[in-house]
């Protein structure tokens, strides 16, 4: 590809270079650059207790002689399960800083979910919060694991919290119990052991190459079973240099406040508030989980400029704050992605902060940003956006991946650029269908189809994986879903199809109505949707529910809703 054939590079906002430069260093180097230009700018704040740069350098030094003291080694794998407070934060540089390779979890995740990644990836080592030691338990014989060490996050608060924690009182219980678990005391403390760390193991550079493992980052699973994806040290550099560019942040290093409501073992979470934010020496707000009303606390204290999160959290925390009058025109940007941000979203957001909401496109395998919207006047909401620099796109045909289509005609997005991984952990033939050679050159089949517009911006239009086949004739869910949300009684809704006998699948609905008590027929649902959609798209089929499953960030697993349909559910 050449220039003329990248139409996305005339609509960058200014200062974004087409193309970026990917030092060979490995992922800590950015934060320990933040740390000599900023020492004392306050790098982490975990429900008010801040800790700076110097210090932040500090404690990941202590934690690394720690974790080399028990054996952790260049290229072994290290399990971490965490909610998002300064104990991941250290854990996980600590462990880059050994040339060691971060394994992201779920700390939700049930026993059997645990033991089966914890055998996929071969992790030796755990680093698990309270609650997941306990809930994995006795599994833990039943893995590769040879120690487990459980953090306590209610050590990483400031003193006046720990002591409220303490207190006979229901608000103090249910935080403690969020909190806090009861694991076997014969389990080492995280803490203990940062506590006894020799000092003299301190590592005395950077022990990763730029191509060495970095994370083993597990995908969401919402088209099966999860798989890890392997990410390299230059995966996650490139994608913060592209970050920071792409938001301006590259210009303007230690001034921004950024909100970490997305979790960090989601691969969003990780870069925007893990690697990107500390390359561009933001002070990082860490929340073990997102609450509306903490938000908003956090807000009066320490006003945040950038919010990654998804567009649900979006929508309810402005609500929220029409409704309390809560002042967030301090924050200059919303960086959302997971999921298509409805034009309503991004309205209300940039009316009640002043800022800009710029939605954003990227997978796992992408580290996990690919394209994003301009950051500027020219922003779509509810498009993917443009490639990112130094990121080539292509469409191909849905049906045969070998022959390339026109940029402007609808087809599957493959993309290409130091941000794409590697592979999945031990899943070759996978490697295989999802990473392919065209023309030299290495692309990434997203299994998303899209259109391009006049202006080079990308929209997904859906996923080839969820795609319905029925009567011989192609249906796309998010087409037939973004007529249903339009319908006056609904509220959300999935489509998926299930086995039709002779028409090979039927679609069916899912729907949450803005009120139970007013109830829609088939036919209504149909009428509604043969206005705009063909005949063979209508559902066949409804079922009202009070919620849809989602992953952990808010997306809807179209894939449970299908199961849950076909179980009975």
């Amino acid at each position: 590809m050449n220039s003329s054939t990248r139409p996305w590079h005339a609509h960058y906002a200014a200062n974004v270079p087409t193309e970026v430069d990917i030092p060979d260093v490995d992922v800590t180097q950015a934060l320990w650059a933040s740390a000599q230009e900023f020492p004392s700018r306050d790098a982490l704040d975990f429900m008010g207790k801040s800790i700076n740069y110097t210090q932040l350098i500090a404690t990941i030094d202590r934690a690394a002689a720690a974790l080399r003291g028990i054996g952790v080694r260049k290229g072994d794998r290290v399990a971490i399960a965490l909610p998002n407070c300064t104990s991941h934060v250290v854990a996980f540089y600590a462990v880059l800083r050994l040339g060691a390779i971060v394994v992201e979890h779920n700390p939700l995740y049930t026993k059997a979910e645990l033991v089966g990644q914890l055998n996929d990836c071969g992790a030796k080592f755990a680093l698990f919060w309270d609650k997941t030691t306990v809930e994995l338990g006795s599994g833990v014989a039943d893995t590769k694991v040879e120690r487990l060490i459980t953090v306590n996050a209610s050590k990483d608060l400031p003193l006046s919290k720990k002591i409220l924690l303490q207190l006979p009182v229901s608000k103090a219980r249910e935080t403690k119990a969020a909190l806090c678990g009861n694991p076997d005391p014969s389990v080492t403390t995280w803490h203990d052991l940062l506590s006894q760390a020799d000092l003299s193991l301190v590592p005395t550079g950077p022990m990763a190459q730029s191509e060495d493992i970095a994370v083993i980052q597990y995908t969401g699973g919402t088209t099966g079973t999860p798989k890890g994806a392997v990410l390299t040290h230059r995966n996650l550099v490139a994608n913060t240099i592209q970050g920071a560019y792409w938001t301006g942040a590259e210009h303007n290093r230690g001034t921004d406040v950024v909100y970490g409501v997305l979790p960090f073992f989601h691969a969003f979470g990780l870069t925007l508030c893990l690697t990107y934010s500390l390359r561009v020496a933001a002070t990082v707000v860490l929340f073990p989980k997102f609450d509306v009303d903490s938000f908003l606390a956090a807000q009066k204290k320490r006003p945040g400029t950038f919010l990654p999160a998804v567009p649900p959290m979006l929508s309810r925390l402005t609500a929220r704050a029409e409704e309390t009058g809560a002042d967030l025109s301090s924050f200059k940007f919303a960086i959302a992605g997971a999921m298509p941000m409805p034009a309503k979203t991004a309205a209300d957001f940039e009316r009640v902060t002043g800022g800009l909401a710029i939605e954003g496109y990227g997978m796992t395998e992408s580290s996990p940003v690919a394209l994003g919207n301009p950051t500027n006047e020219h922003r779509k909401p509810g498009n993917l956006g443009l490639p990112f620099p130094s990121t080539d796109a292509m469409i191909v045909d849905q049906d045969d991946h070998t022959k390339v289509l026109p940029l402007t005609e609808r087809g599957e997005l493959l993309i290409s650029g130091p941000q794409v991984f590697s592979g999945y952990w031990n899943r070759p033939e996978e490697n295989a269908h999802v990473l392919v050679e065209i023309d030299g050159k290495t692309w990434l089949r997203t299994g998303d189809v899209v259109v391009m517009d006049e202006d080079g911006s990308f929209k997904v239009v859906d996923r080839i994986k969820e795609m319905i086949i029925t009567g011989g004739f192609k249906v796309f869910p998010s087409q037939v879903e973004e007529r249903l949300r339009l319908m006056p009684q609904v509220e959300d809704v999935a489509v998926v199809g299930v086995p039709g006998g002779d028409l090979g699948e039927r679609v069916v609905a899912a729907l949450i109505l803005k009120d139970p008590a007013n109830a829609v027929s088939l036919a209504q649902v149909q009428d509604w949707c043969d206005e705009t959609l063909a005949r063979y798209a209508l559902p066949r089929e409804i079922y009202v529910v009070d919620e849809l499953p989602r992953s952990q960030i808010g997306k809807v697993l179209r894939r449970v809703v299908r199961e849950q349909i076909l179980a009975g559910k």
